[in-house]
Parts: structure tokens; C-alpha cells; sequence
């Protein structure tokens, strides 16, 4: 049996259109997951009009739940060695904590959480750095924050207490042949992990994915989940 929580990332005003098609997509193509469980992760920094804040606030109306996912999404152009192989292997331009002092990293949090409030929206208890590298933040940094939980790579921690809960992922950016071969393994072994240990599996989607190699996939996979919860229900997983 396999359950999943589903992120859609990268909601900003240039990926309107994109996110409304797999937003349809979804909709159509896979019934039993609902908007509740479906969390856009939200891109504050943006140049958002008041045509595109009231379509988000359509969307939270709808029931869709909002994530913050840092602030520009785009990362510093003086980078470390470690950023430079990060953006090859994996983030590209997207992983903004990176190369970043941990001061500037405070503010850039903060202004993301506050950004939602100050908009009308509700307050998000879920942070997903781009490309979910969070850089040099300490835990004692994150428990300055307002936000509840942190998403990476491996997993969720609670901010609170600390804890950190290790959750299988799959990723369908497979905009690249070398990255679709990759994903293809890294998603059949998360999976198999997900059963084995019933975990959730984290289904992290992009807006373009389906124009990409693995565009097939991302229905078949979904289709094989026997039951989608949203993160605020997954909150009690990781308390």
C-alpha cells in the first residue's frame, strides 16, 4: 500500500499557465486526489500583479494549501565549489539558500513567511527551499523562524522539536535523457521504500514536467497511490 504527499513547486506569476494545465491534468487524469492534498509551494519574490495574487487567491479558496519556497528561486551568481556541482548534478540556478551567509538566509525566510500574511493569505507552516537545499541555517537559526516545518531533500523535520523524519521522494524534472535515467532509478527505489517501510512517498512535481521524458510516468505513479493525505494531515507523522 502506498501513500503519498503531493507538491506542486515553483508557483509564480511566469508558470501561471503551466500550473493550471497540471493542476487540470490532475483533476482529470487522477479523481481521488483532491485540492486539499495538493500543496503549491508559492515563490514570494516574484513580480506578482493583482491579476496573479487573485488567482492564488482562488486557488486557496478552492482549498489548495500554501507552502513558502523561498524567495526568488534564483541562486547568487558567486558560487562555492559545492554549488557549482550542486547546480550541475542537480539545481541548476534554482537553489538559492546556497553560497548565501546564514544572516541573509534569515531574512530571505522571514521575508517569505511574512510575505503570505502581509497578502491576504494564510500563514504557512511548511518551508521547501528551492531545490530543497537548505544551506548553512542551523537548526537554532530555523527555531528563530516562524515556519513549523523544513523540507529537504531526505525528509521533514519538525522545527520544534527537532526531530527529523527520513521520507522516500520522487521527482519528475527530467528535462535531460542523463536526468531522466536518473530519476527513473532514484523514483523505483523511493517507491519500493515507501512500501517496505510505510512511509509516505512525497510526490514532487514541477509545472513543466509534462513536457519532459518522464511525462508518462507521472500519472502511472500516481495512479498506483492507494491513498493521498496533505501535509497537515501528515503534520501528526512528523509531531
Amino acid at each position: 500500500m502506498i501513500t503519498a504527499l503531493v507538491t506542486i513547486h515553483d508557483v509564480m506569476p511566469e508558470n501561471r499557465r503551466a500550473v493550471m494545465h497540471l493542476l487540470n491534468e490532475l483533476q482529470k487524469r487522477v479523481p481521488t486526489l483532491k485540492p486539499a492534498q495538493i500543496t503549491l509551494l508559492v515563490v514570494p519574490g516574484k513580480n506578482w500583479s493583482d491579476d496573479d495574487l487573485l488567482w492564488l487567491e482562488c486557488l486557496q479558496r478552492q482549498g489548495y494549501p500554501f507552502a513558502g519556497h523561498g524567495w526568488s528561486h534564483t541562486a547568487l551568481k558567486s558560487k562555492t565549489f559545492y554549488h557549482h556541482i550542486h547546480s550541475l548534478l542537480l539545481s541548476r540556478d534554482a537553489a538559492e539558500h546556497l553560497s548565501q551567509p546564514s544572516k541573509n538566509l534569515q531574512t530571505l525566510v522571514q521575508c517569505c513567511y511574512e510575505w503570505f500574511p502581509n497578502h491576504g493569505f494564510y500563514e504557512p507552516l511548511l518551508y521547501v527551499p528551492p531545490a530543497w537545499a537548505s544551506g548553512r541555517l542551523t537548526l537554532e537559526n530555523w527555531q528563530a523562524l516562524p515556519f513549523k516545518y523544513l523540507e529537504t531533500l531526505g525528509g521533514v523535520r519538525n522545527i520544534d522539536s527537532g526531530k527529523y523524519y527520513s521520507l522516500p521522494l520522487c521527482g519528475y524534472e527530467a528535462d535531460t535523457l542523463m536526468r531522466s535515467f536518473f530519476l527513473r532509478g532514484f523514483n523505483g527505489y523511493n517507491k519500493l521504500q515507501a512500501e517496505r517501510r510505510g512511509e509516505p512517498l512525497r510526490i514532487g512535481l514541477h509545472p513543466s514536467d509534462y513536457k519532459y521524458y518522464l511525462s508518462d510516468k507521472i500519472f502511472e505513479d500516481l495512479r498506483q497511490v492507494d491513498h493521498f493525505i496533505s501535509y497537515d494531515s501528515s503534520y501528526s507523522l512528523v509531531g
